[in-house]
């Protein structure tokens, strides 16, 4: 089995493509060890100790190292990992634990307004379309999480959560597309 890595704009994060779907349908982020024991792939990940993030994609796994890491250290070890996972077919997920990102709780997000559902159906439209495929190819996700009083409220996941040029992509990319698209959009912000 081959695994091709990928540089991703994070340089803390390295996509890695196994050559197989990873997730049928939605992502999983995990942000630290306890998140992970809900998998045996990202619970493993995280016991090389330089591992500070895994998110897994359609077809893709991203793994972020923490500050000072070398990846030249920590690639072997990563690769190992899902070979031996990917080779002996284990589950993702262990039974009963398997999730996908959700929203969190309505009090962290600003809710929807019912009146609002044309405009959130035209945001959710476009950034299906046109915002998670450019965001996947840097090995990452982006959630919808709101909108409220023309304010679009995102969650970036993977590679994008934490990336320096985040805000640049928000900020210059997103906002612009759905402003252009929306009208009634006038800012987007990170959640």
């Amino acid at each position: 089995m081959l695994i091709e890595t990928e540089t991703t704009p994070n340089p803390a994060t390295l996509k890695f493509l196994p050559g197989q779907i990873i997730m049928e349908s939605g992502t999983r982020d995990f942000a630290d060890a306890d998140e992970a024991e809900a998998s045996p792939l990202a619970e493993a990940l995280f016991t090389l100790g330089d591992v500070t993030g895994v998110f897994f994609g359609r077809d893709f796994i991203s793994v972020t190292a923490g500050p000072g890491t070398n990846w030249g250290d920590l690639k072997p070890d990563v690769l190992s990992i899902l070979l031996d996972h990917f080779s002996a077919h284990l589950p993702l997920f262990k039974p009963a634990v398997a999730g996908f990102s959700v929203p969190a709780a309505a009090d962290e997000y600003p809710l929807d307004d019912p009146a609002d559902e044309e405009i959130v159906d035209q945001i959710k439209e476009l950034i299906e379309t046109r915002v998670r495929p450019a965001v996947a190819n840097d090995g990452g996700d982006i959630v919808y999480r709101g909108f409220q009083r023309g304010v679009v409220y995102l969650q970036m996941q993977g590679a994008c959560a934490g990336c320096p040029s985040s805000s640049a992509t928000l900020k210059n990319g997103i906002e612009q597309l759905l402003k252009h698209y929306v009208p009634e959009v006038t800012e987007v912000r990170a959640a």
